[in-house]
């Protein structure tokens, strides 16, 4: 893949991803990383004045009237080669609440950027993605080289797999997340687009907290190497860190 783009990557996984993509023997020549506020980015700002693959761009996802300045910015890097991957890595989780404790506000807040935001930044990407694909050589194939979007789920997100209950907000917008990625994975896929959901495992990060099983860097080189590895087999799958394939 020659473009990435990311968001949600001054710290944890979205950190860890532009980290290990510019370990590759051939990193991608445009990695746009996302933050909220550079001013607080320290450490990936650091890493783009080092490379000139990574360009950081200024984003609040929920603020969706930014998206047309988003996609000039990349626009004018990539040109006619377009987009190849989308990472819809931003999101938020509130702690552990069982129903009678869990507010409106929390569960609005939560969809904007977990469900709402993805599909409205995969909705503007989509010139750009399309661009992408229309130019590779081999229109029967899909994957990352060609056109993806790939959304950062969680296992929480399963229904199958919820036996503990809890966590409205956060479960809820993953499972809409992963509706909304099985409707991309059917609605793209005359395009050549290769739609998937990401679980990355519980991962240490200020999101997963001191008492995850897995450090960023193990989640993040696993990811990538499923991600590697993904064709039109896996159009619309939901699959973790490890290659492990999650019911829905």
């Amino acid at each position: 893949m020659k473009s990435i783009l990311i968001t949600g990557c001054n710290r944890g996984i979205g950190l860890g991803l532009v980290k290990h993509l510019l370990r590759l023997p051939q990193p991608p020549e445009s990695i746009f990383a996302t933050c909220r506020d550079v001013a607080k980015a320290a450490e990936l700002k650091e890493i783009a004045d080092k490379s000139g693959n990574v360009h950081i761009i200024e984003l609040d996802v929920t603020d969706t009237k930014s998206y047309d300045r988003v996609i000039q910015i990349i626009s004018e890097k990539v040109g006619e080669n377009g987009l190849n991957v989308l990472i819809n890595n931003a999101g938020i989780a509130n702690k552990f609440a069982r129903l009678n404790l869990v507010k409106e506000e929390q569960l609005l807040d939560t969809f904007k950027v977990n469900t709402v935001a993805p599909i409205m930044l995969s909705k503007a990407c989509l010139p750009l993605l399309k661009q992408a694909s229309s130019i590779y050589p081999d229109k029967g194939a899909m994957n990352i080289s060609r056109a993806a979007i790939i959304h950062m789920s969680s296992s929480l997100g399963s229904i199958t797999d919820n036996t503990s209950g809890g966590f409205y907000p956060y479960r809820c917008s993953k499972s809409a997340l992963n509706a909304a990625a099985k409707s991309m994975s059917i609605d793209l896929k005359d395009d050549g687009i290769l739609v998937a959901c990401m679980h990355p495992g519980w991962v240490r990060t200020d999101m997963g907290g001191i008492n995850a099983t897995l450090d960023v860097d193990i989640s993040v080189s696993g990811m990538l190497s499923v991600l590697q590895g993904l064709t039109e087999n896996d159009n619309g799958t939901y699959v973790q860190h490890d290659g492990k394939v999650l019911p829905w």
